[in-house]
């Protein structure tokens, strides 16, 4: 299954909502990132996040072994900055090896939760 996907993959509409409803962890309002890896080599990702009104944060970096698949919220990417709470953003993934990556949002900042995924834009 090599080639499987893309190296480059855009995710235009993003928001972390700044509070949630519900438990924690697994309530917390947030975004992810999901990125299939179907071939042998390792992925090395690399995410830049960016915003309307200020400089880009990133790369944040992310393994995925070959053959795998790996969940990242957007809440977690901590090791460069933390990303600011109720800001617009958009992110660019790109990968060392064609990946497929699907986006998802749980918005609980109702008790009625809101939840959509679709897949990311494959621009490479």
């Amino acid at each position: 299954m090599d080639g499987v996907g893309k190296t480059t993959w855009v995710i235009a509409d993003g928001y972390l909502p700044a509070w949630s409803t519900g438990r924690e962890p697994e309530m917390t309002s947030h975004e992810a990132f999901c990125v299939l890896n179907a071939g042998d080599r390792p992925a090395i990702v690399e995410v830049m996040v960016y915003y309307a009104d200020r400089d880009p944060s990133g790369p944040f970096r992310v393994t995925v072994e070959g053959k795998r698949n790996r969940h990242v919220r957007f809440n977690d990417l901590v090791d460069r900055e933390v990303l600011p709470l109720s800001a617009d953003y958009a992110a660019v993934i790109r990968s060392n090896v064609p990946v497929v990556v699907q986006h998802t949002r749980l918005d609980s900042r109702q008790a009625e939760n809101g939840l959509f995924s679709t897949i990311a834009y494959p621009a490479g």
